[in-house]
């Protein structure tokens, strides 16, 4: 089993966040996006569109999509569980996972992509008033979170889910996406606080 992993990207690390989660070890393929190696000939065979992250089982079957990864080892590894426990938790970490994809990962990448000078030959063409337009949107969301989290210890209820992990990287990708976190969001930041302490931020 091979995970082709692109560093620093969010959507490698949303997975190599809830492999550590899980404690469990999978033998990494280092791609450099830097240098467009995801567009190189070894990536476009495995995913003709040559996004990562990538992971091949031993018997040659190909997976994509970062949370499709992840919820194949929530399958193989059910502790900790991070999609869910019973019908009605696993429906409100879907619901959260999806609102904060659309809510925040989505409108953060979209301002990376279309304003990001190093994005000019990633993203063709890239629109700037698409990119404007998605730092409202990002900033809103996170209005919507902090109140939320003012009656819960984490986004989707009482316990650590993928919700959580797309929402930390989605955070810390304000920065190179040029969005300020708003100020006053008290609930937020300390949840923010614990979530980024945790090991398997780092990862």
């Amino acid at each position: 089993m091979k995970l082709y992993d692109g560093g620093g990207a969010p959507n490698p690390r949303r997975v190599r966040i809830f492999l550590a989660e899980k404690g469990v070890e999978v033998a990494r393929i280092p791609v450099d996006m830097g240098v467009l190696e995801h567009r190189g000939e070894t990536v476009t065979r495995l995913n003709p569109l040559q996004r990562l992250p990538i992971l091949e089982l031993d018997d040659g079957t190909i997976l994509t999509e970062s949370v499709a990864i992840c919820r194949y080892f929530e399958e193989r590894q059910p502790d900790p569980p991070l999609f869910g426990t019973s019908a009605l938790d696993r429906a409100l970490v879907e619901m959260w996972q999806r609102r904060v994809e659309f809510g925040l990962f989505m409108p953060v990448s979209a301002a990376f992509r279309h304003l990001h000078p190093a994005m000019k030959e990633w993203e063709v063409p890239q629109v700037p008033e698409w990119g404007e337009v998605n730092k409202p949107r990002a900033a809103e969301f996170l209005h919507l979170l902090n109140r939320e989290l003012a009656t819960r210890r984490f986004i989707a209820g009482d316990h650590f889910t993928i919700a959580d992990i797309t929402c930390l990287v989605s955070i810390q990708f304000m920065k190179p996406a040029r969005i300020d976190m708003p100020e006053g969001l008290t609930h937020l930041q300390r949840w923010f606080d614990v979530i980024a302490a945790r090991p398997s931020a780092d990862a």
